[in-house]
């Protein structure tokens, strides 16, 4: 059998939906500013609640992109897709009437899906009987219908699903696209997440496992990854959606490139539904396997932009996984966390943070870790602390942990014609 070439997969669209904004070059700005998306929580009464704090998609607005009788019917997190997917293709210039549809695919994660939808409809069930229930209770809470939703906008016919990972799963979807554009599967894709957990249950339910910061007092200094005085995770919430497509593909159609995927890792703990393994070596395997498969040398990695959730165990276990994987050398690699200002997406925080990553490729500008003012002595890399910094770098990591044991590692570059 003949051995079979591969298609190099490229960025050449992004678009988000976050805390600090939707805008890529304004949001990008306040990243390197060390600005953070912490507020009070508006949308409902938390006076109960241990954590009355979290990171709020502020002034989202559908106006001209989705109309009045589709928003009735759509969950927050649906919304946030579908707003940043059309983001992600006007960014890439893309023109629908001029590619083959039957090749062009979506896929989009969510660690929890419409859950907002969930707790309103189970709402008029007790209050009203099951003919208060809407008629579209069930596509508007279901996962996999951002990646439906995406798709019939667009017209793509190609392969499309969801992946539901806990906080790997926009990871997931980008890897899943990654392998069907390389293997020649695919001439392009929309992936990425989305998520709206922002609600009374789900904030309650979190509460319940102690897994969040009590800061309340102080929203925009709470998440604070790698600092000895962390007390848990901030919850935000938005989507990021990414334009992939095979190299060739996009040559053809003369498209700006922001980045390269070249390989990515995979792995479980198998040790507990919440809490990593304390000795990081899911996270170990995630990293090594994505840059064995990304065929570069393990001392060409300039950073890595971390999981960095800023809970006790997960710090220390990502700090150890990368001190396993780069031994003496990752003391040299900067390692910054993007949660550190927009909170933890969950299900899309991995794509979000994938555009973060290809943003510091492409521009050679790292956005810092804030609110590490007082490191924990077992979390002792190089965490660009506070202020942003400048290099010229060309290979990073993108780490993502999820509920249940779930990594994933993303090897991204600066493009380069050359590369590979």
């Amino acid at each position: 059998m003949a051995s079979r070439t591969y298609e190099r997969v490229v960025v050449t669209g992004v678009g988000w939906v976050t805390p600090l904004g939707h805008d890529i070059p304004e949001v990008w700005e306040k990243l390197l500013n060390g600005e953070s998306g912490a507020c009070g929580i508006t949308r409902f009464d938390t006076s109960e609640y241990p954590t009355r704090i979290g990171a709020e998609v502020k002034d989202f607005s559908t106006e001209g992109l989705i109309n009045k009788k589709e928003l009735r019917r759509m969950d927050l997190s649906e919304q946030y897709a579908l707003v940043a997917a059309q983001f992600a293709v006007d960014d890439s210039g893309l023109d629908i009437q001029a590619i083959n549809l039957d090749r062009a695919g979506v896929v989009i994660g969510s660690g929890i899906g419409g859950i907002g939808t969930f707790e309103q409809q189970h709402k008029n069930l007790l209050n009203g009987g099951p003919s208060r229930v809407s008629p579209f209770f069930i596509p508007m809470m279901i996962s996999n219908m951002s990646a439906g939703l995406v798709a019939i906008r667009f017209g793509f016919l190609g392969a499309n699903y969801a992946t539901v990972s806990a906080c790997a799963s926009s990871s997931h979807a980008i890897v899943d696209v990654f392998r069907m554009i390389q293997r020649g599967d695919l001439d392009l894709a929309l992936t990425g997440g989305s998520e709206a957990t922002i609600t009374p249950a789900s904030l309650a339910g979190f509460c319940s496992a102690r897994a969040m910061t009590t800061r309340n007092d102080e929203p925009k200094s709470a998440s604070r990854p790698f600092d000895r005085d962390r007390d848990g995770f901030l919850m935000g919430e938005g989507a990021g959606i990414l334009a992939l497509e095979s190299l060739t593909h996009a040559k053809k159609r003369g498209a700006r490139i922001y980045g390269e995927i070249l390989g990515a890792g995979m792995s479980c703990d198998a040790h507990h539904v919440t809490a990593p393994r304390p000795d990081g070596h899911g996270a170990k395997m995630a990293m090594k396997n994505a840059v064995i498969d990304g065929e570069i040398n393990f001392d060409q990695i300039d950073l890595i932009n971390t999981h960095g959730t800023s809970t006790g165990l997960g710090d220390i276990a990502e700090t150890k996984a990368i001190k396993d994987v780069f031994g003496q050398r990752a003391k040299s690699i900067m390692v910054n966390s993007t949660k550190s200002m927009m909170g933890h997406l969950l299900g899309s925080a991995g794509a979000v943070e994938a555009i973060s990553t290809i943003m510091s490729l492409q521009t050679g500008k790292i956005h810092p870790t804030i609110n590490l003012d007082n490191p924990d002595p077992e979390c002792d890399l190089d965490y660009v602390p506070n202020v942003a910094r400048e290099a010229d770098i060309t290979y990073a990591l993108t780490n993502s942990f999820g509920f249940g044991g779930h990594n994933v590692s993303i090897l991204l570059a600066r493009f380069n014609g050359s590369l590979r």
